[in-house]
């Protein structure tokens, strides 16, 4: 029999549907019979007790709301009878134990990686061209139509000819063959932005940082950089920031200003000659065998849905977890949806400093959000809310499922570079894109991303690898999920079973013998955070 409901964690009074459920059905479940009261689409959760105006509502064994009016048991919680709620946190409480998980069957595997002579590995080989101001932008696409065309032999975009046909009535053209790479050990990837120059200086000062990890990032095997001259991020500024990342960094990095060449024509010559020859340089490197533990895991989560925190996210966390205990490393960012789970998270800190550092970023965060006419209430999307996640606190107890258990070795602000292993903690927006840019930023060299609705993010250096909440979804959008945790809402397969499958995957994908779904529809999305101004 198809189980109805679910309760997350035994102090829960709330449960989820698991399935649509009528009104007026009775559902035994928890030692009790439950007489639904109105209907309840599957993702929703119900009261497993009356609340009364001012309850508090429990979720993951946590805050995550209370009442606005009475409800009834057996009632759906909606955005019209619940608001958000959270606890309040100011010191680390305790210090939590950690058993690690077994994982002796993982530790003599290896991924192939390319080896980076500072010890780090990727698990791709990307040549970067980048701007250090947006001014630089059409130069860079100028770039990637010259390199792409002649490095990847890249045919017609089918959807182009498919147009064409219809113009022209001919159906003999439809050469729709995949692209032929001249180089087999190189891939060349390209970033605009808008930023750089304009703004406040701390703006280019942060993007810097940025670049600069990207550039130390061990997906990249080297970098051509655009400077226009004249703009808040000049040359000294981003490599202050590199040298800082990595005072020693070998990785070839040319840089080329065109204020200083004068014409376009002039520079693109130069500047296409000169890349050339390192790209060629840089596809001598091959892969070799790395330990599980030159991974560095991105945790990502993104359209989430009411299944997101019980399926997808706790399937992550137990990847992290395994990682954590194989000496890896896993990075959680977006810090709006770790609002109401910061006592779990502070007291998992393994020094007091760290603590008290996430909690000033959180608090420092929170108040620019507000100081901008908005709160961390206010995160959860449209989307999210259709689908069962109604406040904020809801959303980010699933959410920080995908830190799993671990102590949190060390906590970063935007920018900063992961050296610590184990879980880290990031300062990121919740936004998928600003997050996902600022992990692969700060050293990640592979993205697990969750979703329940669906997200087509990609990142331009690293692999993101989309994991689905739910079956349906899976089905339903096939060309952008990877991995699909399904089963374990239907009770097929444990969380610990799915993490097995899921590490097997990303050792595939992180050997490049598997390409994510982001990487096939070539999805290369890079979105630096304006501070403050973003969820």
């Amino acid at each position: 029999m198809q189980r109805k409901l679910i309760k997350v964690h035994a102090k829960d009074n709330v449960a989820v549907a698991l399935i649509n459920i009528e009104a007026g059905e009775v559902v035994s479940f928890d030692n009790q019979d439950i007489t639904v009261i109105s209907n309840v689409k599957a993702k929703h959760k119900i009261a497993l007790e009356p609340f009364q105006k001012g309850d508090k509502i429990v979720m993951y064994g946590v805050l995550v709301g209370k009442a606005n009016t009475a409800i009834l048991k057996g009632d759906v919680l909606t955005t019209t009878n619940v608001t958000h709620e959270s606890a309040q946190v100011t010191h680390k409480t305790e210090t939590i134990e950690w058993t690690a998980p077994p994982v002796e069957k993982w530790k003599n595997r290896t991924f192939l990686g390319y080896h980076r002579k500072d010890g780090q590995v990727g698990t791709e080989n990307i040549w970067l061209f980048f701007p250090l101001v947006f001014c630089e932008n059409r130069n860079i696409e100028i770039l990637k139509d010259v390199f792409e065309k002649e490095l990847l032999k890249k045919k017609e975009n089918p959807h182009q000819l498919l147009l064409r046909t219809l113009v022209s009535g001919d159906t003999a053209d439809q050469n729709f063959g995949k692209s032929s790479d001249v180089f087999n050990n190189i891939e060349v990837k390209f970033i605009t932005h808008p930023g750089g120059c304009g703004g406040i200086r701390q703006d280019s000062e942060s993007l810097a940082k940025l670049l600069a990890g990207y550039v130390n990032n061990p997906n990249v095997a080297g970098a051509t950089v655009l400077s226009l001259g004249c703009q808040n991020l000049q040359i000294r500024v981003f490599k202050e920031a590199l040298s800082a990342l990595n005072p020693d960094i070998q990785k070839p990095v040319l840089i080329f200003e065109q204020q200083q060449m004068g014409t376009v024509d002039h520079m693109l010559s130069v500047v296409i000659k000169e890349s050339f020859e390192a790209i060629k340089e840089a596809n001598t490197i091959e892969r070799k065998p790395a330990p599980l533990s030159k991974l560095k895991v991105g945790l990502e989560c993104g359209g989430s849905d009411g299944f997101s925190g019980i399926s997808a996210n706790p399937t992550l966390g137990a990847v992290s977890d395994k990682l954590a205990a194989l000496n890896g490393t896993a990075v959680l960012a977006e810090f709006p949806e770790l609002c109401g789970v910061e006592q779990e998270l502070v007291n998992r800190c393994v020094a007091e400093e760290k603590a008290v550092k996430f909690l000033n970023l959180m608090k420092a965060y929170e108040k620019s959000v507000i100081d901008a006419g908005s709160g961390f209430d206010m995160n959860p999307s449209p989307g999210n809310i259709k689908d069962g996640l109604i406040t904020d606190a809801m959303k980010s107890a699933g959410a920080a499922k995908k830190g799993g258990t671990s102590p949190i070795q060390d906590v970063l602000d935007y920018g900063e570079y992961m050296v610590n292993p184990g879980l880290n903690l990031l300062c990121t927006p919740g936004n998928d894109v600003e997050s996902t840019t600022a992990m692969v930023g700060s050293g990640a060299n592979i993205v697990l991303f969750t979703t329940g609705l669906g997200t087509p993010t990609g990142n331009p250096i690293a692999p993101i690898i989309k994991v689905s909440s739910n079956s349906e979804l899976a089905a339903r959008m096939p060309d952008i999920i990877d991995f699909d945790t399904g089963a374990i809402i239907r009770g097929e397969k444990s969380i610990d079973d799915m993490a097995d499958e899921l590490l097997e995957f990303i050792i595939e994908v992180a050997s490049g013998k598997v390409k994510t779904k982001a990487r096939l529809l070539d999805q290369n999305d890079f979105i630096p955070w304006k501070r403050g101004v973003s969820l």
